[in-house]
């Protein structure tokens, strides 16, 4: 599949840039969420502009961010598809390596993982954490930005940037947060459905 000019440009540079010595999963944490950020961000600032070029569009910034936080999801599990140039290429090499390094540590660190695989520990870790770097990931989205249809558990719209209710866990009510599931559905098919 061919990547879309949104993942072309996605901002990683702190993950590429992420040494060997994140040992915890809380430091691996902490370099996710500021690459999620960085990168709603930087949707957020050209997604302006390109409504107003491109009138009636039904592209939604939600939508926008749920795309990348699924390539982002992608990166850490170890699925993601884009190569790149040689020299990104050898960039996500060296991230990869980092990565297959951080999640040895994480999983000898914690008694609990050691019978998991390396895709299993990094499943795990992402299914531990999705909810954080979502709310990294919109943070700088506006309050009223919503994705095109009712995505959150109750029927509701995600009308708080793009998350569900009001961004609070309720007694009656949990927080659904992340509402989007793009996550699980496979890169090349995301790609797919993002140049239809």
């Amino acid at each position: 599949a061919c990547a879309p000019y949104r993942r072309l440009h996605l901002c990683d540079y702190n993950l590429e840039k992420m040494g060997k010595t994140s040992t915890t999963k809380h430091d691996l944490l902490a370099e996710v969420c500021m690459a999620a950020k960085y990168e709603g961000d930087s949707i957020k600032t050209h997604y302006t502009p390109y409504l107003l070029t491109n009138e009636g569009t039904s592209s939604q910034l939600c939508t926008e961010l749920a795309r990348s936080f699924a390539d982002i999801g992608d990166i850490i599990r170890g699925k993601d598809l884009y190569l790149g140039n040689p020299q990104e290429k050898e960039q996500r090499d060296k991230l990869e390596n980092n990565l297959k390094k951080i999640f040895e540590k994480i999983k000898g660190n914690n008694p609990k993982l050691t019978n998991l695989n390396d895709d299993q520990i990094r499943e795990y870790w992402w299914e531990l954490n999705r909810e954080t770097v979502w709310k990294a990931m919109t943070c700088e989205a506006p309050e009223g930005a919503s994705y095109f249809r009712k995505t959150c558990g109750s029927g509701e719209w995600t009308d708080k940037k793009c998350r569900c209710g009001d961004d609070k866990p309720k007694a009656d009510k949990a927080n659904v947060d992340p509402p989007t599931y793009f996550d699980y559905v496979p890169q090349y098919l995301r790609w797919f459905e993002e140049w239809a």
